[in-house]
């Protein structure tokens, strides 16, 4: 694809775009051949996860695909110093972005000096940079070393660069999803033109307005963004040429990608990539019945299976099953700062009231209907397999089905009066208890349906409960402005240290479970508000402890933690370890038969994509 570039001199030869120290990959089955077009379905704008998750390798450090091993990625290596205070990180030597200009440590300077910590772009920091609550920084020691120091041992922090967090995102994921400025570096010869630090404020402000935007930070922020802007230069194996708000979302191979495979040939294999607008998740799943698409794990409906396995031969895919340690594919997370209506604020913030919600819940029937009755119906409770499960009765606490001991529960708290049509009636006198239960719309799973299922069984202990389905950008505006009342998203990872914004309210971003709880965790107590819920206020002091301790202490504290949310039903679990239906193109090769569906491993980003190819 590269050849007649190269001729005309646009471009440099392999010898000049290959880093002096390149990332080796051994390709799963053989070495591919080059060329051809991945083609996959996205569901619009905020679907940026569609293959943020496939070009994940731009992260420093990396996870294997067994989900549990840490490995060098952009940084070749890392040492811990001072007993844990400092981890050095080394990067590769003669890394180049995507339109061949030099990365190095200044690169990560930027980010840190620049983005992360100037307040008009960040305001509210990760907590994810500090250790007990006590900040730490990122210094320079030369052009392919930095250092991240913190006022105590912070061994953790190798995990955080190599797992799914705002911190170790890479660029791709922290310039879309991760608040969009975030990802430990970025591209500093490009951005600089839309800073004030480099720019004056008035030049980058009038760039910002002849753009059609409010101000020089979202100006920033949309130029940074790979999805949106296909001239940011990049460090994936692919970069975009046709942007993601269009209805093609194509992308063609970085000349300077840094992978090599084991007999020196650069990648990706694959040219280009193509994603095309699916109006919604039925369409999406009809194309790839049909054999529209070479590989897709995100979007396609495991209810059906039969169908798609009905038409595996008629339209040349394979159908693959994978396994998947999230407790609760499907969960109701409570807002614990909503404080939009008074009387439903005290409901929600009411154990008893979360509890009888839980026991209301039939999961052997969400199972069934939207599962085959693959999953487990569960609380947040880990896979049992993972040292953070808190023991088997765990599994069931408070999230099996009992309406008997619900509707007592709701009784006992007050909540006794009710209409003619047995919904139970506001405190306040303001007729019926109505809670509102957002849906993100054209997601992963069909999670408006699976709500309203819900709320015929709440009719049950007389709650009623209005869904509201919503489009995915505005849905978490809505709970970054405290609007939502529960919000459904998946929960209960693996990783509790390394992903507890499903578990727990630390992330600003996705602040489900509690958005003010969320900005007072992240920025150590700067903003926000305290939780009042001893047992919240706990469980987030157990989880800043976890980062400064070994690994089998570590597991302990995660497993008290673990029992803290399943005992309060802050996020209540339906169904979790449901299999992920998968689809793979009978003409590709060294695409793997399972893969380990875990947030840390940025499924399929572990199985290295820039190793697959068509074999015709």
């Amino acid at each position: 694809m590269l050849t007649e570039l190269v001729k005309s001199g646009k471009l440099p030869p392999i010898e000049q775009r290959i880093p002096d120290e390149p990332m080796v990959i051994k390709p799963l089955r053989e070495v591919g051949k080059y060329g051809g077009t991945w083609r996959r379905g996205f569901t619009g704008p905020a679907d940026f996860e569609n293959f943020n998750r496939v070009m994940a390798t731009d992260k420093p450090l990396f996870v294997d695909y067994t989900a549990n091993t840490i490995v060098p990625s952009l940084l070749k290596g890392w040492e811990l110093l001072d007993g844990g205070k400092t981890v050095r990180l080394a990067l590769r030597k003669g890394l180049r972005w995507s339109d061949g200009q030099p990365f190095s440590a200044d690169d990560v300077m930027f980010w840190y000096d620049d983005l992360y910590s100037n307040k008009e772009i960040i305001p509210t920091g990760t907590a994810e940079m500090s250790i007990n609550g006590k900040p730490g920084q990122i210094v320079k020691v030369d052009d392919l070393t930095v250092e991240a120091r913190f006022p105590e041992p912070y061994p953790m922090f190798v995990d955080v660069l190599a797992a799914f967090t705002t911190v170790g995102a890479g660029h791709a994921l922290g310039s879309t999803g991760q608040g969009f400025l975030t990802g430990f570096y970025a591209p500093a010869h490009y951005l600089k033109q839309f800073h004030p630090k480099y720019t004056s404020k008035e030049d980058v402000e009038r760039k910002a307005r002849e753009a059609g935007v409010d101000n020089w930070v979202t100006h920033l922020k949309n130029k940074n963004n790979y999805a949106l802007n296909p001239d940011v230069p990049v460090m994936t194996p692919w970069r975009t040429v046709t942007p993601i708000n269009t209805p093609l979302w194509s992308l063609e191979r970085n000349p300077f990608f840094w992978q090599v495979d084991t007999e020196g040939n650069q990648l990706p294999y694959i040219d280009k990539v193509q994603l095309t607008l699916g109006e919604n998740l039925e369409v999406i799943n009809l194309r790839a019945i049909a054999g529209e698409y070479d590989e897709q794990g995100r979007h396609l409906d495991v209810a059906k299976l039969p169908i798609f396995v009905e038409n595996q031969q008629k339209g040349n895919y394979t159908v693959r099953l994978d396994p998947s340690s999230d407790s609760a594919v499907t969960a109701l997370h409570v807002n614990q700062t909503y404080d939009g209506d008074p009387e439903i604020a005290k409901w929600l913030q009411n154990k008893e009231f979360r509890r009888a919600l839980s026991m209301g819940i039939d999961r052997d029937q969400l199972n069934e209907a939207f599962y085959l009755g693959m999953g487990t119906p569960s609380s947040l409770a880990s896979e049992d397999g993972s040292p953070e499960n808190p023991g088997p009765e765990w599994r069931t606490k408070w999230s099996t089905l009992d309406v008997a001991q619900a509707n007592g529960l709701l009784d006992k708290i007050g909540l006794t009066q009710k209409d003619s049509e047995g919904y139970r009636q506001r405190t306040d006198g303001k007729g019926r208890l109505r809670i509102e239960i957002t849906t993100v719309a054209a997601a992963f799973q069909p999670w408006a349906q699976q709500m309203e299922m819900v709320a015929q069984h709440w009719k049950r202990i007389g709650i009623q409960a209005d869904v509201k389905d919503t489009e995915r950008s505005l849905a978490q505006k809505k709970s970054q402005t405290n609007e939502h009342q529960l919000y459904v998203w998946g929960g209960g990872n693996a990783d509790i240290f390394l992903w507890p914004r499903h578990d727990l309210p630390v992330e600003p971003n996705e602040p489900f479970s509690g958005t003010h709880h969320a900005t007072w965790f992240a920025s150590n107590g700067a903003s926000g508000k305290k939780p009042e819920d001893p047992d919240l206020l706990k469980a987030l002091e157990l989880l800043r402890s976890g980062a400064g301790v070994a690994t089998d202490e570590r597991a302990k504290i995660g497993q008290e933690i673990k029992k803290l949310i399943i005992d309060n039903q802050w996020i209540i679990g339906t169904v979790g370890f449901t299999p992920t239906l998968r689809i793979v193109s009978n003409k590709m090769g060294n695409v793997p038969e399972r893969i380990a569906w875990r947030a840390r491993n940025r499924t399929p980003g572990s199985t290295q994509p820039s190793t697959y190819y068509f074999k015709s």
